[in-house]
């Protein structure tokens, strides 16, 4: 069954950049979502279409069809006050999470000083090219529900 819109599609990845791999899926469960409603990087999602079970590709995703590119003005000086109980446990490196008008926002930490606090909200991935070996597991037909709520359910049904 080829991989179309309103298809769920089962995955397994790899992400390498150079000779170093960043991440994988293949400890766990495989990655699924409902194809055309835009639940993953368009990049990605663009390099399935029409593929189908048991195939196993390569795929190089430019920025601009990934995480984007960097943004400078997603580097901010926020007070740390607005980090509740976990204030005084901030250090350079942490990824944390910040309460945005949008919603609750992951941020990584920069720099902690007494009161204020440097954070970088751009993507880790952010400005950079990705590479990613995809395992295709499984495509079926969405049932009705998953197409009203445009996203994949895991087994038995709802899945948020």
């Amino acid at each position: 069954m080829p991989i179309e819109k309103n298809k769920v599609v089962s995955f397994h990845y790899k992400l390498i950049e150079g000779d170093s791999e960043l991440e994988q899926s293949h400890d766990g469960d495989p990655m699924s979502f409902l194809f055309g409603h835009g639940g993953i990087m368009s990049g990605l999602e663009e390099s399935m279409a029409g593929r189908d079970s048991g195939d196993h590709f390569s795929v190089t995703v430019p920025p601009e069809k990934a995480y984007g590119y960097r943004s400078p003005d997603a580097v901010q000086r926020i007070p740390i006050k607005h980090f509740g109980a976990r204030n005084r446990k901030l250090k350079r490196g942490d990824v944390v999470p910040l309460q945005t008008s949008q919603g609750p926002l992951d941020v990584t930490i920069l720099k902690v000083g007494k009161f204020m606090a440097d954070v970088d909200a751009n993507h880790p991935l952010a400005g950079r090219t990705l590479t990613f070996d995809i395992d295709i597991v499984d495509v079926r037909d969405a049932t009705e529900e998953e197409i009203a709520h445009g996203h994949a359910h895991g087994p038995g049904g709802h899945d948020h």
